[in-house]
């Protein structure tokens, strides 16, 4: 199967594609390497991809429409999975801009690319942050998600929207994920385990939000993958069974759905700053503080749609999943 992803240097990207060049799948990469983390940690995950001959490695970003049109007419993917996006809750607040760019103008690139070159199933990350105010747990496809508490939240809620109107239109089938709290090896240095495991190495303090109360459903990267592959595998389909008198958000009469991956575990931060100083050997002088802007207390997914339709459910625990960051953390960076 031949298959474009977009954001093919980033943390979930890489290992997406790693994993379906080692079953066989030809792989079109496409990815402008920004500069909003580490260039050089995308450059050395790139490295392993294009060891590979059946990967193409395509340079440019989602908002150059031109360049994104003649990757489809060039490659013709039959399946996309479009990773590519502004990540980021907190920097939304900063640079809002960036995020109508790439997750709101590149997504609709993306969804004109799509219509026109006859792609089977498109399949995009969404993000666990759609579920903003909602309350009650766990998070479950089925609910209305309709108050974001930070513009990355909205950009991801409108790109729901947007798939289904494509699905609905034009009849091309569009799986969003909504990806929760993604964490391992060659992971991003602005999330959470990453910036703690550098600042206890160096013996510097780590701030902790709400005061380490947060829980958070962590879930470790290959986890995410295997969910993502199967999905892929599985176009959408239209739920006969939908009705305007009982709507449901995570179908439709078109071929459009929605899914959690979530390891449906929330673990509380204190917790999770726990296993690692255990996996480091060290103890984290923690800074505590209020809760930021944007965030959300608790996240917990119902993942029940996920193995109703494709078997799955993820399984690592975090002991596990944190062990291996740090063995990869001190291989890579030597410390």
């Amino acid at each position: 199967m031949k298959v474009l992803i977009t954001g093919s240097a980033g943390f979930i990207g890489a290992a997406l594609t790693l994993r379906l060049l080692e079953r066989g799948d030809e792989v079109i990469g496409f990815d402008n390497l920004n500069d909003y983390y580490d260039v050089k940690l995308k450059q050395a995950r790139l490295a392993r991809l294009q060891a590979y001959s059946s990967f193409t490695d395509v340079r440019a970003s989602l908002e150059d429409r031109e360049a994104l049109t003649e990757t489809f007419a060039q490659h013709r993917p039959q399946r996309v999975v479009n990773l590519a996006a502004q990540a980021g809750v907190r920097y939304s607040l900063q640079n809002p801009h960036a995020y109508v760019d790439s997750n709101l103008v590149g997504f609709m690139n993306i969804l004109e690319a799509c219509r026109h070159h006859a792609v089977e199933h498109l399949v995009y990350a969404s993000s666990s942050s759609v579920y903003g105010a909602n309350t009650r747990m766990p998070f479950s496809v089925h609910d209305n998600v309709d108050h974001p508490v930070s513009l990355y939240a909205a950009t991801k809620k409108a790109n729901e929207l947007m798939a289904h109107t494509y699905s609905h239109l034009y009849g091309l089938p569009t799986t969003g994920l909504r990806f929760f709290t993604v964490y391992g090896p060659w992971g991003r240095p602005d999330m959470a385990l990453f910036l703690f495991t550098r600042s206890i190495l160096a013996g510097q303090p780590i701030e902790v939000f709400n005061y380490g109360h947060h829980r958070r459903d962590f879930t470790y990267v290959d986890d995410i993958v295997e969910g993502v592959v199967r999905v892929l595998d599985q176009v959408a389909a239209p739920n006969p069974a939908w009705s305007s008198e009982t709507p449901d958000p995570a179908t439709s009469r078109a071929p459009y759905r929605l899914y959690n991956i979530g390891s449906n575990r929330p673990i509380e931060l204190l917790r999770y700053i726990e296993v690692l100083e255990n996996c480091l050997g060290l103890q984290a002088t923690k800074n505590l503080l209020p809760m930021q802007l944007g965030d959300v207390p608790d996240t917990y997914a119902d993942v029940d749609a996920l193995v109703e339709d494709v078997g799955y459910q993820p399984a690592t625990l975090i002991e596990d999943g944190v062990a291996r960051f740090v063995a990869w953390y001190r291989q890579y960076y030597r410390v």
